[in-house]
């Protein structure tokens, strides 16, 4: 039975590990700014929020973002065939 989906597995492993790896470069940047450079998470470029809450509202998104293109790349399309 498991024999259908081991392709759709190993797919499904595929595109998580590349937006995994892709994730952990972003947060890796954050990780980066606040060991390195403090100092620059103080400054407020927009709409008065200092760079470190932005950052972390960004990490959120782009989070939610990478698991909706993850669910759109695993998803299962029915033909014809497959429907009767």
């Amino acid at each position: 039975m498991i024999g259908p989906f081991i392709g759709v597995l190993y797919d499904g492993f595929a595109y998580g590990m590349l937006l995994f790896l892709i994730y952990l470069a972003f947060y890796g940047g954050f990780v980066a700014l606040n060991a390195f450079s403090a100092t620059q998470m103080e400054t407020t470029p927009a709409f008065g929020l200092n760079l470190a809450i932005l950052y972390g509202f960004a990490l959120i998104v782009v989070a939610m973002v990478l698991s909706l293109i993850y669910a759109w790349l695993c998803r299962t399309v029915k033909t014809a065939d497959q429907s009767k």
